[in-house]
């Protein structure tokens, strides 16, 4: 049995602070493969965490996407015209094609439960691009690789859908 008194903590127990934990989370999506945790790690200092209550609107279709998001706690419905196209959970992240191009979403993303979100706004990432030129082409690669298997399973589910 342990006690809660301050006097019996483990003071050497590591405690895994937000940093670490959301350098963790991005390390285990293929966008941070072959990018050091190091690197990771300081990326995310610069990223911008935000609280949504359940039913309140992320982004709307539309709008003119400038980040990628990471569900750090929550969870999102990614929906157009009402039809839910994704539900996504705690570790899943959104939005990455607005750190490609400036277009508009294509979808609305609405908070299915209270969340904390992350985001990597494109300015953070072009700015890393300029410090740090190989890895930020390697994230571009990684994104382009996500991008692919994103269209490669939805021209199979398309194709499912014309049999």
């Amino acid at each position: 049995m342990s006690s809660q008194h301050p006097f019996w903590q483990n003071l050497f127990r590591h405690k895994q602070d937000r940093t670490s934990e959301v350098t963790d989370m991005w390390m285990s999506t293929p966008l941070f493969n072959k990018i050091t945790k190091r690197e990771c790690r300081e990326l995310v200092k610069t990223m911008h965490p935000r609280h949504y209550k359940k039913g309140e609107l992320v982004f709307n279709s539309g709008d003119i996407g400038a980040s990628i998001v990471l569900i750090r706690s929550g969870g999102i419905e990614i929906k157009a015209v009402d039809k839910l196209l994704a539900e996504l959970i705690s570790g899943d992240f959104f939005g990455e094609i607005a750190l490609i191009i400036d277009e508009p979403r294509t979808a609305d993303a609405i908070a299915a439960e209270d969340s904390e979100l992350i985001f990597f706004l494109r300015s953070d990432l072009e700015e890393w691009v300029k410090r740090s030129p190989k890895s930020g082409a390697q994230f571009m690669l990684n994104i382009a690789t996500v991008l692919a298997a994103r269209l490669r399973h939805t021209n199979i589910l398309l194709s499912l859908q014309n049999n």
